[in-house]
Formats: C-alpha cells, sequence, structure tokens
C-alpha cells in the first residue's frame, strides 16, 4: 500500500528547521527557499505516487469517466417546429393550386380547340349542301337536330346558325340548337335571294370556373353547279 503524504513529507519538513537559523533574519530569502522546497517535495511525491501506480490509475479513471460522459445534443423549440410546418404547409399548398391553375389552363385549350372543330365541321355540312335545301327553313331546322360531330363538346355547347342574302341582306334566319338537341327558329328572312348568301355559325358554352367562351365563323356560298 502507498504511504501516506504526511509520512513522505516528514523528512523534507526537518530541512526547514535546520535551514532557519542559518538564513538568519532573511525572511525574503527564506520564503523564496521554502517555495522552492515545497516544490520539491511535491514532484518528489508525485515521482513516488507515480512508482506506485497511484497518479496513473487515477489519471486513467479520470480519463474514462471523461470519455464516457454523454455528449450535450442540440434540440429545436417547439415554435422552430411550428413555424417549420407552416411553411411546409404553405409550400404544399402553392404548389397544388399551381397544379391546378396548369390543368384549368390545359382544359381550357382542349375546349377552345373543340369549339373551333366543330364550327368548321358544321360549316362544312352547311357548304355541301344544295342551294335550294340551304335556303330552306324546314330542312336546315332538321339537320341541325344532329351534332356538328361525334365529340363529347357539341353535348354542352350552344350553336347559332345564322343565313341571310349577300351583300345586301333582307332579315336574317336564325337556328338554335341547345346542348341538349333542341332546335328552335328564332327569327325568318324575308328572302335568302337566288344567288349568294352569308352562314354565320357560332357555338358557345362555359368553360371550368363559369367563364363564358365562344367560337365564330362566316362564309360565303353561292349557288353554283357541283361537277
Amino acid at each position: 500500500k502507498p504511504r501516506k503524504l504526511a509520512n513522505i513529507t516528514r523528512p523534507e519538513a526537518r530541512l526547514f528547521k535546520k535551514l532557519s537559523p542559518r538564513l538568519g533574519r532573511n525572511s525574503r530569502f527564506l520564503s523564496i527557499m521554502r517555495q522552492i522546497m515545497a516544490f520539491l517535495i511535491l514532484s518528489g511525491v508525485y515521482r513516488r505516487c507515480e512508482k506506485i501506480g497511484t497518479i496513473s490509475a487515477n489519471f486513467h479513471t479520470e480519463h474514462i469517466s471523461m470519455r464516457l460522459r454523454p455528449k450535450l445534443t442540440a434540440a429545436m423549440t417547439f415554435p422552430e417546429v411550428l413555424v417549420a410546418v407552416l411553411l411546409l404547409a404553405i409550400f404544399c399548398a402553392s404548389v397544388f393550386e399551381l397544379n391546378a391553375v396548369c390543368l384549368r389552363y390545359i382544359d381550357a385549350s382542349k375546349e377552345s380547340i373543340a369549339a373551333l372543330q366543330s364550327v368548321h365541321d358544321r360549316s362544312e355540312v352547311l357548304r355541301n349542301l344544295s342551294f335550294t335545301d340551304l335556303t330552306t327553313k324546314s330542312y336546315v331546322q332538321s339537320l341541325l337536330a344532329t351534332p356538328a360531330n361525334g365529340s363529347e363538346f357539341c353535348k354542352k355547347a350552344t350553336e347559332v346558325v345564322k343565313i341571310s342574302a349577300y351583300p345586301t341582306a333582307n332579315g336574317v334566319t336564325q337556328f338554335t340548337r341547345t346542348p341538349n338537341g333542341a332546335v328552335t327558329n328564332d327569327s325568318t328572312a324575308t328572302g335568302l335571294g337566288t344567288s349568294l348568301v352569308q352562314v354565320d355559325i357560332s357555338t358557345s358554352w362555359n368553360m371550368l370556373g363559369g367563364r363564358a367562351r365562344s367560337e365564330q365563323t362566316s362564309t360565303i356560298i353561292s349557288n353554283g353547279t357541283k361537277k
């Protein structure tokens, strides 16, 4: 077992008593010498304890305890978490709204193309009629009962066909076809002439969101003979 510090330092303490009568009244020099002797005594004690194993064991134990000490981990506070969740919610809502706007624009473009195709198809059907059939009110009204084409767009669009003499109109014959297929004769021209007529075809519908849209075309048809 290692000796106590008091037993180890007892011989060195006798040196202070022997040095005191020789140094006389020079207290400052005596103080310096005492500090030097104290340092040498502590160094000797440390060396002895190190050889015995006390110092190294204590140092090793302290080193292990410092190494095994858990590290402090930083964490976010509750308000910071709430702010992060709020920002994430705003970002997701913006992405969804942008996606919805893009889908609405795509749908509007499809409807515009379908309306233009419907107007052109109806114009071609009327252009291929004979001039007598084109100027006959009952024949045109029965023809309009059939949709311009087989697309789904014609089931929700309202179609209007106007026929008048050209270049000088003498009244207008107008037909309106509703989305359910009903055709009404809104007005009848006094006379459509025998040579040229102007045909105005328009289709209207409400796009997504309730916005009203329409497409229109006009053509001049003459009384000619097909070859």
